[in-house]
Order: structure tokens, then C-alpha cells, then sequence
């Protein structure tokens, strides 16, 4: 019933698409938050074909500038499938910036897949990082993560990837 987790896209795609969120995440908290305010919410629906979905959001202001804009949504339909998808963005007093995604399911065969990735931006540089991993019904796991890092000061990168099956 849900479809695999798709891999996340390249890092500096991803980078990009999550600074753009949370430069819009900025923009959010200097209209709805004021310094020390939160706001949070949180809501369940039963439906009648014995699915779930609970859902949960929560935007913070800093009193020294910045905040937090988180959401989470998880889902299960009755028959053993369920889904989970959480996103972050942070602003840091000083203008730093960082987003993270995730997404995982697991179905009623015992299969799962699991994918995320985040973005970071300060006066230092730049972190992207993305990553997946998949578990069959047999048991059998792959799972491959790679990560990048930018200095702000020198314009060099460093990059790592992993991958691993068994």
C-alpha cells in the first residue's frame, strides 16, 4: 500500500530547495512569533476505514533572535502499513541556517525503507547530507548515506560517501 521511499535527490539540489524552506521558515517566525513565543499543534484523525493519521507542528521563536519550525505526520492504515515524515527548519540568531527531512514506512510484510537529508548554512559554510537504507521482507538491509562539506574560507569541499548491503 505505500509506495517505497524514494533516494533523496542530489546534495547541492537539496541544499539549495532546503535553504529556500527556511529562508521562508525565517520569514514565518518574524511574522507570527514574537521573542520566548511558541506555538504548537497537534491533531489525530480516526477514519472509518481504520487508518490513522496523527499530525503535530510546532513554530518557536528564540528570545535572542532566530527559532524553530517543526512538523511530523504519521500514518497507518490498519492492516500493518504505516508511514512517518518529519521535517525541521532552523534560524540561528546570527543567521545560520540548517533544515532536516525524513521519511520512513514500513509495511505489513516486514519490508521498510527509511530516507532523509539536511542542509546547514553558516558563516563557516555549508553541510549537505543524504541518505537511505531499505530492508526487504527477507531480512536482507542496504543503506548508503554521503555527506558534504563546504569551508566558507577556503571554498573547498570534503565529501564522504557509504553504502552498504547485507
Amino acid at each position: 500500500m505505500f509506495p517505497s521511499v524514494p533516494t533523496p535527490p542530489a546534495p547541492v539540489a537539496t541544499c539549495r530547495a532546503m535553504l529556500l524552506a527556511a529562508l521562508a521558515v525565517a520569514a514565518l517566525l518574524l511574522l507570527v512569533a514574537n521573542d520566548a513565543n511558541a506555538r504548537s499543534r497537534h491533531t489525530v484523525e480516526h477514519n472509518a476505514d481504520g487508518s490513522t493519521t496523527a499530525r503535530t507542528g510546532v513554530v518557536r521563536a528564540a528570545p535572542g533572535g532566530g527559532g524553530v519550525l517543526r512538523g511530523r505526520s504519521v500514518t497507518t492504515d490498519g492492516q500493518g502499513h504505516g508511514s512517518v515524515r518529519s521535517g525541521a527548519a532552523v534560524v540561528g540568531p546570527n543567521g545560520a541556517t540548517a533544515v532536516r527531512q525524513g521519511q520512513s514506512a514500513r509495511n505489513a510484510d516486514g519490508s521498510a525503507s527509511h530516507s532523509s537529508a539536511m542542509a546547514a548554512q553558516g558563516d563557516r559554510g555549508t553541510l549537505q547530507s543524504t541518505g537511505a537504507a531499505t530492508r526487504s521482507a527477507d531480512g536482507s538491509v542496504t543503506q548508503g548515506r554521503t555527506t558534504t562539506a563546504t569551508s566558507a574560507a577556503t571554498g573547498n569541499s570534503v565529501q564522504t560517501s557509504s553504502f552498504r548491503a547485507y
